[in-house]
């Protein structure tokens, strides 16, 4: 017989959700995760997916996965230290590094699992981490793995951070401190202030780690968001994941040498999870040799975010303070940010609510996600449904 504690808790406590308006349903895709998408047999024009410029259908991606599959099967076979580093692994990572101006790379099985390794690599209990209050989640888990006293700064706020890390470094606590921030913040779309940030680490010999999840093949005419402002020789962790623009599965560390001979030896992830497949190792390095060769993409991208931001704007949405094509449309309470999803599907437009905890209570939101793929015809027909469904709600 099953726990009958264990029920109760989750019975109580699902329903709770539930009636808080904080239940997430996830709706199965049925086809390939593209601009328009269908899900129960109804056709969608997608705009909550991360596939940024359109490359998780690319066939020029779909082509070296296959080929991938015949030369070398479908699987690593083993975690990267025994025999599960192939050839594809390591030009892959060569790749990396070309792409980020550093001196190596590491590839890992996700973005997240990213953060889990490399921050317990090298922080500890004897250290501190300068953590921005809307990091990830992969990023809190990361700090808290590594038993490193997390000390949170306010979002963006360089005098918060220049206050609390004179604090850390006069009281002769730690080891090491650690600066930590996302490049470009998922749930807004804004951008961190990496020039200062740099400045304040150069003060304090601060360590610097930067997840750019969502700015790499975004920001820096693609090649992220440490390059957008020429850091790549003052960070010292660039972290980015393989499965939002880079459209495949997978993530990364690119740094100095000796930091990735470091997490080769001592993340966890690394030494005991069985390495990315094979299909994906090789779509991903193509990816980036496509961005490395031309921004088109990359461009299409940002006149797409454009065109969606002032659609919306003008309409009299509130759409925060993004400065990238994420565009979130911000309605506050959850149960009517859920209901106000709930309504753009049924007109036939594919936008997920965003609520606590992802997001801060009260900031429920829809996050629309303009991508390289889509064409003026879909932004155009997804803004006419948010006019008619914002407007009966009561919304604009």
């Amino acid at each position: 017989m099953t726990s009958k504690t264990l029920d109760s808790f989750l019975n109580e406590n699902i329903a709770d959700l539930k009636q808080r308006g904080l239940y997430n349903e996830i709706d199965p895709v049925q086809g390939a995760n593209g601009p328009q998408i269908t899900i129960t047999g109804k056709k969608l024009i997608n705009l909550s997916s991360n596939n940024y410029l359109g490359l998780a259908t690319d066939a020029r991606l779909k082509e070296v996965a296959k080929a991938a599959v015949d030369s070398h099967g479908v699987g690593a076979g083993a975690v990267r230290t025994i025999n599960g580093t192939l050839d594809l692994h390591i030009a892959l990572e060569k790749k990396i590094a070309q792409f980020k101006g550093t001196e190596a790379a590491i590839a890992y099985q996700s973005g997240f699992n990213c953060n889990m390794a490399a921050i317990s690599a090298v922080m500890d209990k004897h250290d501190a981490i300068l953590s921005d209050e809307l990091n990830h989640a992969s990023i809190i888990d990361g700090c808290r793995l590594s038993k490193a006293k997390i000390i949170r700064f306010n979002h963006s706020d360089m005098a918060d951070l220049h206050e609390k890390a004179k604090a850390a470094v006069e009281s002769g606590q730690y080891n090491k401190i650690m600066v930590i921030t996302d490049g470009v913040f998922s749930m807004d779309g804004d951008i961190a202030k990496l020039p200062e940030i740099v400045e304040i680490a150069e003060e304090f010999d601060l360590i610097t780690y930067v997840d750019d999840a969502h700015g790499s093949g975004v920001t820096g005419k693609g090649a992220g968001t440490v390059k957008h402002f020429g850091l790549q020789d003052k960070v010292d962790f660039q972290m980015g994941t393989l499965s939002k623009a880079i459209g495949v599965i997978g993530g990364y560390v690119a740094g100095k040498s000796n930091l990735i001979d470091w997490l080769k030896v001592r993340s966890r992830p690394f030494l005991f999870s069985t390495a990315v497949s094979p299909a994906d190792a090789a779509a991903s390095r193509k990816a980036i040799e496509l961005l490395m060769e031309s921004t088109e993409l990359h461009d299409k991208l940002w006149e797409n975010g454009r065109y969606l931001k002032e659609g919306l704007k003008k309409l009299g949405f509130d759409i925060g303070e993004s400065e990238t094509p994420i565009t979130p449309c911000i309605i506050g309470e959850e149960k009517a940010a859920q209901e106000f999803s709930k309504r753009l599907f049924e007109e036939g437009v594919y936008a997920k609510s965003i609520v606590f905890p992802t997001v801060p209570q009260g900031t429920g939101r829809v996050r629309n996600m303009p991508t390289a793929a889509h064409t003026k015809e879909m932004l155009d027909e997804a803004i006419a449904i948010y006019e008619k469904v914002g407007k009966e709600m009561g919304i604009i």
